[in-house]
């Protein structure tokens, strides 16, 4: 087992519940971006707990919902009853066998901070997309990383911090023009929507041409 996958299996009891900033300001970020446009069918890589598993059930007609932890996905199981969402517990680092068809939307939340090379997974999101559809990115912004935060939570044996790279915007853009994407959208996420602060998230909306 991947210390990733590990970390998250940990996490997964606390992660609904505990304090996290991260978590909370990418969730209302994907709400935001994502009510601008039209959605049927969702592929939603690194569901989690299914924090926008349950949004996004409400918007589409059939969701592919893939995690990297079984700890994570049982969670998600309890909490999202739809027979739209079909779960998968995938690496996705490897080939993605897991597909049901075309998407006309790939979702990742939170997760590419943990992915080393993104040419790999950007290839399977395009394989995977009609033309058309959409790449949603909503990630730990890299100015936060420069700093010094990662994705972290605490257990009684202490804090444990999870293995993260720092993707840089144009890391992220120029993957995505590599294999067929145009940037249609990129915004940035603050704390109290301060803007003389340091941003919190970062997301991208390509779309596959």
């Amino acid at each position: 087992m991947s210390t990733i996958q590990s970390a998250y299996n940990s996490w997964a009891n606390q992660y609904d519940t505990n304090q996290n900033k991260t978590r909370d300001l990418e969730g209302e970020a994907l709400r935001t971006i994502l009510s601008t446009i039209d959605f049927k069918r969702v592929l939603e890589i690194g569901c989690g707990t299914g924090k926008n598993t349950v949004w996004l059930a409400d918007k589409a007609d059939h969701i592919t919902a893939v995690d990297f932890s079984e700890e994570m996905l049982a969670k998600a199981k309890e909490k999202v009853a739809s027979d739209k969402v079909n779960f998968v517990q995938a690496d996705i680092t490897k080939d993605w066998t897991f597909l049901e068809g075309k998407y006309d939307l790939v979702t990742f939340s939170l997760v590419l901070e943990h992915i080393k090379r993104l040419n790999h997974i950007f290839k399977q999101a395009a394989n995977a997309l009609v033309t058309g559809g959409y790449v949603y990115i909503g990630e730990l912004h890299p100015f936060k990383q420069y700093t010094g935060s990662k994705a972290r939570f605490d257990t009684e044996e202490g804090r444990q911090v999870l293995e993260c790279y720092t993707h840089n915007i144009s890391d992220f853009t120029q993957a995505a023009k590599q294999h067929g994407f145009r940037v249609a959208n990129i915004n940035e996420f603050f704390d109290n929507n301060d803007r003389t602060q340091i941003p919190r998230i970062l997301t991208i909306l390509l779309q596959k041409v």
